[in-house]
């Protein structure tokens, strides 16, 4: 399956990464940034890609989006994108998360596309996973209506709208593993991975 025109990709890079002390977008994990990786898998399935972060920090990696509610967590970055893209279909991702693969993005973008009539198309394995997940652009409406309030939970908006949920039998089905979720958090979960003794962390 080709990268797609019919939908954009943004990666959310603007957290604060209190607990691994550095900018995570820009830790290296077997020779690479995170930021990279995720680049170039969103580039695997569209040709639509932007960062969710600052300008200045990442206007040099693509074009770059930033939060209208600064300081408001993952969801003030979903409103972002949502309100800057022009497809309907989005898809957003988690720079930290560098273990998710092409093919389960592919899973993930063809669930989405055929449940037309949800808002968002998100996995619910160990918890809801927001920041690997497809939306519409209309989730943009109930995200600031939300953030306007001052809730800043993104699982209470998957219970108000349309939401088609992909659980963890589905997951496994379709033959992939939970694992792929994991994100890294702290330097020693990156050390870990960096030793290459993976299945310690995953």
């Amino acid at each position: 399956m080709d990268a797609r025109g019919d939908l954009t990709t943004f990666i959310l890079a603007g957290g604060k990464s209190t607990r691994m002390g550095r900018d995570k977008a820009l830790v290296e994990l077997e020779g690479q940034t995170l930021l990279a990786r995720a680049l170039t898998l969103a580039r695997s399935v569209s040709d639509s890609v932007r960062i969710v972060g600052s300008r200045e920090k990442f206007e040099g990696f693509a074009p770059v989006v930033e939060d209208v509610f600064p300081d408001c967590g993952p969801l003030a970055a979903i409103h972002a994108a949502l309100q800057s893209s022009s497809t309907d279909l989005n898809l957003i991702l988690a720079v930290d998360t560098p273990f998710l693969t092409p093919e389960f993005l592919r899973f993930l973008i063809d669930g989405a596309e055929k449940a037309r009539k949800a808002l968002a198309t998100v996995p619910r394995v160990g918890g809801w996973q927001p920041l690997c997940a497809c939306y519409r652009r209309r989730f943009a409406a109930g995200a600031e209506k939300a953030l306007r309030a001052g809730r800043y939970r993104i699982d209470l908006l998957f219970e108000l709208n349309q939401t088609r949920v992909i659980e963890k039998q589905e997951l496994e089905e379709a033959g992939f593993s939970e694992s792929i979720f994991r994100n890294l958090n702290t330097p020693e979960e990156l050390a870990v991975s960096v030793t290459g003794n993976r299945q310690c962390l995953i």
